[in-house]
């Protein structure tokens, strides 16, 4: 990793939602390590700043992207960036969901919002290896259809099950309503011998870790994605810690045995 950004050129823009974009990103000179599903990058905009951005897509998925919803003025650039445009990354940083602990076990991923992004690569890769891992699960959780982002890739998912729920339905939506835990009773998987994968708003987080582990999934093979407010990336500043945790270095991935009672503190 390097503390200086590397020169990354946009080469393929895709708008996801009205408020999202996933950008395609490749080396204008020297690239990067390879970074794992799961880990994220510190992406500068040039005159805005950087923010840390899991990816969406790894090299060994098809190539390094990001997926940015515009909330502040960095990300407001970010989603701004059209093909041509240079933005600067730095790393691969933080730990990755380590799938291949999931080796010849159930694969559940719970997604919600644009927590899919992160997930993304994770599923594209337990997909590429029917062989290695079993059954592979996928539920996605939205606010309301406009939200989702991906849905035609997650359509053409060949998974053993892929459910979609919507807190707020539109007048064509013609999916389930509701929050995404319900999908939980529709997926086929062993909860004794299943890694699940989550990742989404905080609420929707607990939520979820939680009825996974009252139906018998272990809490080590929870693995949850956090969000804290980084900064130098590499553990030095502090303005991540959650609990003796600094989420740059010693997260965003974690074990719900870890997370739950750092999660369960209102003050952290």
């Amino acid at each position: 990793m390097t503390a200086v950004p590397v020169p990354y050129l946009v080469i393929d823009r895709q708008r996801e939602t009205a408020e999202s974009v996933t950008l395609q990103l490749e080396p204008i000179a020297e690239a990067l390590d390879d970074f794992m599903p799961g880990q994220f990058a510190m992406v500068h905009c040039f005159g805005r700043g950087e923010i840390p951005l899991s990816v969406s897509s790894v090299q060994s998925t098809g190539g390094l992207a990001h997926t940015v919803r515009s909330v502040g003025a960095v990300s407001d650039g970010l989603c701004a960036a059209r093909v041509g445009d240079v933005l600067g990354l730095r790393g691969p940083y933080g730990t990755s969901w380590e799938l291949r602990q999931a080796r010849g076990r159930d694969v559940l991923v719970v997604a919600g919002g644009i927590g899919l992004a992160p997930l993304r690569p994770l599923i594209l890769s337990a997909l590429a290896e029917p062989e290695v891992y079993g059954r592979v699960s996928v539920l996605v959780g939205a606010r309301t259809p406009g939200d989702l982002i991906a849905r035609k890739e997650v359509e053409s998912w060949p998974t053993a099950y892929t459910g979609v729920m919507v807190d707020w339905p539109d007048k064509d939506w013609r999916g389930d309503v509701g929050v995404v835990t319900q999908l939980m009773g529709r997926a086929p998987f062993d909860p004794a011998g299943t890694w699940a994968f989550v990742c989404g708003p905080e609420p929707m987080i607990r939520a979820t870790a939680r009825e996974l582990a009252d139906r018998g999934v272990p809490k080590e093979r929870i693995r949850v994605s956090l969000e804290r407010n980084m900064r130098c990336a590499t553990g030095h500043c502090g303005h991540c810690q959650l609990g003796p945790l600094l989420v740059c270095r010693d997260g965003p991935v974690v074990g719900w045995d870890v997370a739950e009672p750092l999660l369960s503190v209102r003050e952290l």
